[in-house]
């Protein structure tokens, strides 16, 4: 009878062990599942990874960026898994500094719900846009030569040849560029706006010098660099010292009074909560300099003397 307990308990105790391992590999299982890496138990997920990568890097190259995030990670779950194992977050000074950081973290989140939350009463319009400018336009001058101008881009000199030839003959640009640029639409785009001379054609020098020293609609020489052939027309020009058109700068000027409003609006608030909770009896200030013990074992105030045998 002793035997037969003994081998059902043995059994059971097999069994038990079996769904634990199961249990265990199905839980690894699940953690793995699309997991870019794993330090001790900590995992990094593919999605956690894509939220974290800048969008433009992740489309530059997804397989490198997410290598590169991956192991810098492994770096980072080392370095801190080390600390931990140290017992370096035990410190005092260490708890400190994490209660800070948390902190930090709350006053930002705080504020970033503040400014969500009154977002549409912020915005600025381009009619007050504009009507900032007109009120303001002595502080808006050119600091360098503004520059317009037409920058084509070929793969051949024979197209580039005609179509400097049909600029002249005056066909219009946008099917100029269209029959024969690199890039039409960047070209057709870019060539609507004005620039700042040291900007104009920067990455090709050649084109840039040009620019200073052609006239107005005069087309500058072909040039071959790296492979293309280039040449620029000037268009227009404005003058440093000179006001700049509205539409150049009416989207900065909008993004300066949000970001305007958006401070007043959270030292409104900020202002609001001190006040509530002065109301509150919940805010309490004291002396900036300290009190020291007379040797009457009394207070005597480091401002000012307290005695009364003066």
């Amino acid at each position: 009878m002793e035997t037969s307990l003994s081998y059902k308990f043995s059994l059971l105790t097999i069994l038990g062990i079996i769904l634990s391992l199961a249990s265990c590999q199905q839980k690894t299982q699940q953690n793995s599942d699309n997991a870019l890496a794993r330090v001790g138990n900590e995992y990094l997920r593919v999605e956690q990874a894509i939220d974290d990568i800048p969008k433009a890097v992740l489309s530059e190259d997804s397989v490198e960026a997410l290598t590169q995030y991956r192991d810098n990670w492994i770096r980072q779950q080392l370095l801190v898994q080390e600390a931990k194992r140290l017992g370096l977050e035990q410190k005092s000074e260490i708890q400190q500094k994490i209660d800070r950081a948390r902190e930090e973290i709350l006053r930002q989140t705080l504020k970033d719900y503040v400014l969500a939350s009154s977002e549409k009463d912020v915005q600025i319009s381009d009619e007050e846009a504009r009507t900032y400018y007109q009120a303001n336009k002595e502080q808006f001058v050119l600091e360098e030569d503004f520059v317009k101008f037409r920058h084509m881009r070929t793969k051949t000199i024979k197209e580039a040849r005609n179509a400097r030839q049909d600029l002249l003959d005056g066909v219009p640009w946008p099917e100029v560029a269209r029959t024969y640029a690199l890039n039409a639409s960047t070209v057709i785009s870019e060539s609507d706006q004005y620039w700042p001379v040291s900007m104009a054609a920067q990455d090709i020098d050649i084109m840039n010098r040009y620019l200073t020293v052609i006239g107005q609609s005069e087309i500058s020489p072909i040039q071959r660099v790296n492979g293309i052939y280039h040449f620029v027309q000037l268009m227009d020009t404005r003058s440093e010292g000179d006001h700049p058109n509205l539409e150049w700068l009416i989207e900065q000027i909008k993004d300066w009074m949000t970001l305007n409003n958006r401070q007043r609006n959270f030292s409104s608030f900020v202002k609001n909560l001190y006040l509530k909770a002065e109301s509150n009896n919940e805010v309490e200030t004291f002396n900036v300099l300290p009190t020291k013990p007379n040797r009457n074992t009394t207070l005597d105030d480091t401002l000012e003397n307290n005695s009364t045998n003066e």
